[in-house]
């Protein structure tokens, strides 16, 4: 449904069915909508055509797990998603910790393949402003190397931001996947895009993601986007994370191999000072 020039209360009124007593815009497309009775909710704007429709699917696959908590979603269209609102508080060790348990129970949830998009979810998705295409596969490093690092590579080329030159340190990293991927590990359910700003602390103490990229893929993948762009307590989530679900060994030293995504995706949307940290990020990969 189109729509038609609505504001947000508008939106949320329609997708909830309850009348609407204020509204108050934030960053970007949201805004915070108090429906009658007192209870405020979350109203989205989406990007890109699917973006809303992959969200609402990947909020609800990530909630099915029963691990991690995630806001609610109340209703959506093609282009408008309305959730619960989170009340945020501080950062805590004890959270922190529970956090990592979640996480771990989250990834082993599972998920039917790599690339596997979630139920009802569609295969051209989004990772922030980013299309992202899922594309299901049953070999982590080849598939991460199709479908994860080289389409935004060529896209950084296309569109000058990488030198021919400079990309070709990036393949020669793609090529050397099978041998850096350490053991075979099972699809798990990732959040897919889980940098700082997607934890949500809860004021309750309860941690909540938001805005997921989710699919299935390779659970180092989340975990090295948050070291990527920093955490609180960062050390803590994993030891919690360890104590559900050890992670083989070699794992801090392949860190670098799953940031190559994210580090790209940035390339492609904000530029060239991304493009130097991939290259750096790569050389360091390829021991060059």
């Amino acid at each position: 449904m189109a729509d038609c020039g609505e504001g947000p209360g508008a939106v949320a009124a329609r997708l909830t069915g309850r009348p609407v007593s204020a509204e108050r815009a934030r960053s970007g497309g949201l805004a915070e909508v108090t429906l009658a009775g007192g209870r405020a909710v979350m109203v989205k704007r989406g990007d890109g055509p699917g973006a809303v429709r992959a969200e609402a699917a990947g909020l609800r696959w990530l909630a099915a797990a029963g691990a991690v908590a995630v806001p609610k979603v109340l209703g959506h269209d093609e282009r408008w998603l309305v959730t619960e609102l989170v009340s945020t508080g501080r950062p805590d060790a004890e959270a922190a910790t529970r956090f990592g348990h979640m996480l771990a129970a989250l990834h082993t949830a599972g998920a039917p393949a790599f690339g596997a998009a979630p139920p009802d979810g569609p295969r051209e998705a989004w990772i922030g402003l980013a299309p992202m295409r899922n594309e299901p596969g049953t070999d982590w490093p080849h598939w991460y190397a199709e479908h994860r690092v080289l389409p935004y590579l060529r896209a950084a080329v296309d569109r000058g931001i990488l030198r021919t030159g400079e990309a070709a340190v990036i393949e020669r990293v793609c090529e050397r996947l099978p041998e850096l991927a350490g053991p075979p590990e099972p699809p798990a359910r990732l959040h897919g895009d889980l940098w700082n700003g997607n934890v949500l602390w809860g004021a309750d103490g309860l941690v909540r993601l938001i805005d997921p990229a989710a699919h299935g893929g390779h659970r180092e993948t989340d975990l090295a986007m948050l070291r990527l762009f920093g955490c609180p307590y960062l050390d803590l989530i994993l030891e919690g994370y360890q104590e559900v679900a050890p992670l083989t060994v070699g794992w801090a030293e392949r860190v670098e191999v799953h940031q190559l995504f994210p580090l790209l995706v940035h390339t492609v949307l904000f530029g060239r000072g991304y493009a130097e940290q991939t290259l750096e990020t790569s050389r360091t990969i390829a021991g060059i």
